[in-house]
């Protein structure tokens, strides 16, 4: 079942939608999310059950981090919000890959469109995607 991409029958531009259409919980549903690390794309991978701490983040960076515009999504991933993948990327981009995502043996990401998602580990989505594990949010966040 690793990589096969799912065809779900309706958009799932959210975790909670998504976890919901694949009968799975919040955590397991691994967000796109492209934010900007001093004006450069920065995709983040991370769990579904939280948002992303952008200044405790950006400090662990060392640089400002900010939600990028949807015209840098697109510039960046060649895909769209609510359905980027984190791969398949006209250029590489940097990827961080929230390590709450390794309590699941299952997590789904999505696959380049709103209606698709595919199965991967969190060893593999780091190893896929060249992604740098890290916390995303403060432990007490």
């Amino acid at each position: 079942m690793r990589g096969e991409i799912r065809w779900l029958d309706d958009a799932v531009t959210t975790a909670a939608l998504a976890a919901q259409a694949l009968d799975v919980e919040v955590g397991q549903i691994a967000n796109s999310l492209v934010f900007t690390l001093d004006g450069e794309p920065v995709l983040v991978m991370t769990s579904g059950a939280h948002r992303v701490d952008t200044d405790f983040l950006g400090a662990r960076l060392g640089g400002v981090l900010g939600r990028a515009s949807k015209d840098v999504v697109r510039d960046a991933t060649g895909q769209v919000i609510g359905g980027v993948a984190p791969v398949g990327h006209p250029a590489p981009v940097r990827t961080l890959v929230d390590t709450a995502l390794a309590q699941y043996d299952v997590v789904w990401a999505a696959a380049g469109h709103a209606k698709t998602v595919f199965p991967t580990s969190f060893d593999e989505l780091v190893r896929i995607t060249g992604g740098e594990p890290t916390a995303v949010v403060a432990e007490d966040g």
